[in-house]
């Protein structure tokens, strides 16, 4: 392996105040989103001991200047042709890898890191205590994918088709990352070291080149920091009641033509862009919840029947929601 250290860049709008950070990668179509939830999670801790952060590469992003109070710090992390030879969707830019970098970009500024995507909806948790979880010896810990959660031996397809076993498998929308201990694994170099080696048979971006990487070398931490909806899992969210919800797939709620969502995350997100972007235009979506006796409701009762036993099995695993499974 090329053992050259990458050159990144960081050009930050003000001074790290804490050691620990809660972090966004977004451009500016999803900076109102991300916007949002930072919101959410600063109204959760006035008196925070951790940075919020938006980290940005090739595509800049502008905060407005109604969101100066609450201290958010924007990061410009610049890395050059770090990524190029990843394997890209059409439209993406290189962006999509840049929480690949973070833990080697910030080392000076942070101990801990908690990145976080855009799509996601907070409604409560001590992000301070999660912040702080011991969850040695791993670089990260995270949240399983929700299509282990039922079938906890199921082989993801990627590893099938770089021809890797079986192993846990991580949703890479919440990330909590020991900065020393992933930059002492070199996770950067490999993640993108096996990236390029295998740019034909990735099937997506770095979530299953961190899965790859570490095969399972990873803690686990409870669903509630990243409830992954879906309409096979919707319901058992009201025994779960998740910190944070994680519109996964393509129903987000400004993009729901069917009504697959309670109305209540589009209704709060839709007020808090009048307010701070004022400019920006909501997208028509279906605000109309799926009626009781819809075939789609039907589809969604069945299944949950079907499961119970076997979510009810994955939730005993966290009595609490800061539970560690090392």
């Amino acid at each position: 392996m090329n053992t050259a250290k990458p050159r990144v860049t960081v050009n930050a709008s003000a001074p790290a105040r804490h050691r620990k950070a809660v972090i966004f990668c977004c451009d500016q179509t999803y900076l109102v989103y991300a916007a949002h939830a930072a919101h959410q999670i600063a109204t959760l801790h006035p008196d925070r001991d951790f940075d919020i952060c938006f980290a940005y590469g090739d595509r800049p992003i502008a905060l407005p200047d109604g969101l100066a109070p609450f201290g958010f710090r924007t990061l410009h992390i610049d890395t050059g042709d770090l990524f190029h030879g990843l394997r890209l969707d059409r439209g993406k830019s290189h962006d999509v890898y840049l929480r690949l970098a973070l833990p080697f970009a910030l080392a000076e500024d942070y101990d801990r890191i908690l990145y976080l995507d855009s799509d996601i909806f907070i409604q409560g948790g001590d992000f301070s205590a999660l912040l702080d979880l011991d969850f040695a010896p791993h670089p990260i810990a995270a949240v399983r994918d929700n299509t282990q959660w039922r079938t906890p031996n199921r082989r993801p397809k990627q590893f099938k088709v770089l021809g890797l076993p079986g192993a846990p498998y991580f949703n890479a929308g919440v990330i909590l990352m020991h900065v020393v201990r992933y930059n002492d694994q070199d996770l950067l170099a490999q993640c993108v070291a096996l990236g390029k080696a295998h740019a034909d048979k990735m099937i997506r971006h770095d979530q299953n080149l961190y899965n790859a990487v570490l095969q399972g070398g990873w803690a686990e931490i409870s669903p509630t920091w990243n409830w992954q909806f879906s309409w096979a899992s919707r319901l058992f969210a009201a025994t779960c009641e998740p910190h944070l919800v994680h519109f996964i797939g393509p129903t987000k709620p400004w993009r729901d033509p069917t009504g697959q969502l309670s109305p209540r995350y589009a209704n709060a997100m839709r007020r808090f862009a009048e307010i701070y972007f004022p400019d920006f235009i909501w997208p028509d979506t279906n605000q109309k919840p799926l009626p009781a006796n819809s075939w789609k409701m039907r589809k969604i009762l069945l299944k949950h029947l079907t499961s119970g036993s076997r979510i009810a099995r994955y939730l005993r695993q966290f009595p609490n929601d800061l539970v560690v499974l090392t």
